[in-house]
């Protein structure tokens, strides 16, 4: 959620601003969203909307997906995503304004169009919780609802304990094709209270597989079989007990422990642990100086892993929802 404190300029008169609400965007729709986010990028030093949502402006028509694209005499000066697919939260939004056109009010339109498009159960993402955001938040009657970290730390002079991973566990990278159903369902048993990230279809998983960064050597796949002796074959009776994907973003110059899962089941054994350690010192091998991940604040057990790996906070995303 990007947009200028309303109140130091007037807003643009209403005939000038349209709001179209489409359920797909043309590939050249898609083309100017991403020009604006990156713009937007450029100007703010991050995204305003997430990884996800930008693979979601391609490609098509997903379930639940809304696209608002605000315009000024035709010219896009604003965007908004609204995804309203967790069958028990409210619709989660983000929401960008052009940095030349911010202060006019068109974070206020598109955030009273979202209120409308939810039915007034929203939620919406303010990634780096700037004061502008807030103040946009606190206008919409939006209070805090959570607080996502990014965390980061050295990667040069790596000096970190071998992994220990648990008895009969093995370790081994993805292969595309092959190990899609098996993590899928993994990544759904470990992030089953967490929809954003549990609810990943195969849709999802070929979009991310499909992008520049993708890479099978640094996607770690920890497997079992049924008599614990870890042969890491992939075959037979092996299961997939956890999983490591990492994700280099080398223009930045950083390593990102890109998501962690364990199955419930195998949990409480140090295995997690051993995973990121793993992908750590793939990352560091790479050459890349920093690694970054992001956690949800209040899951203290996850923080202090990380914070005992030498991760510290380096910015916060703040989420807001309506009160109903």
């Amino acid at each position: 959620m990007t947009d200028d404190h309303p109140a130091e300029a007037a807003p643009t008169p209403a005939p000038l601003r349209k709001i179209d609400t489409l359920t797909a965007l043309s590939p050249a729709q898609s083309d100017t969203v991403l020009e604006l986010l990156a713009e937007a990028a450029r100007s703010d030093g991050q995204q305003a909307v997430s990884e996800q949502g930008r693979l979601q402006l391609r490609g098509g028509a997903r379930e639940g997906v809304r696209h608002l694209l605000l315009s000024v005499d035709g010219d896009l000066v604003g965007y908004a995503q609204l995804e309203d697919t967790d069958p028990v939260e409210a619709p989660a939004a983000e929401l960008v304004v052009h940095p030349a056109h911010r202060g006019r009010g068109h974070g206020r339109a598109l955030g009273s169009a979202l209120l409308g498009e939810s039915g007034r159960r929203l939620r919406v993402w303010a990634h780096g919780g700037h004061s502008a955001a807030r103040h946009l938040a606190q206008v919409l009657g939006l209070a805090l609802f959570r607080e996502l970290r990014q965390m980061r730390r050295p990667l040069t002079d790596l000096d970190l304990p071998d992994p220990v991973f648990p008895e009969g566990v093995s370790v081994r990278t993805f292969v595309p094709g092959q190990d899609d159903a098996a993590w899928l369902a993994v990544n759904a048993e470990a992030f089953a209270h967490h929809p954003e990230q549990g609810s990943l279809t195969q849709r999802d998983l070929d979009d991310r597989k499909a992008e520049p960064w993708f890479d099978p050597a640094g996607f770690f796949l920890a497997e079992r079989t049924a008599d614990g002796t870890g042969t890491g074959t992939g075959t037979g009776t092996t299961e997939l007990v956890g999983f490591h994907w990492t994700k280099a973003h080398a223009d930045e110059g950083l390593g990102e422990v890109y998501v962690v899962g364990v199955r419930p089941g195998a949990q409480g054994g140090g295995l997690g642990k051993a995973l990121t350690t793993t992908g750590l010192r793939h990352l560091a091998q790479q050459g890349l100086p920093t690694a970054m991940l992001y956690v949800d604040a209040d899951n203290k057990a996850a923080v202090s892993v990380y914070e005992r790996l030498g991760f510290v906070t380096h910015e916060t995303d703040l989420m807001y929802r309506t009160e109903s």
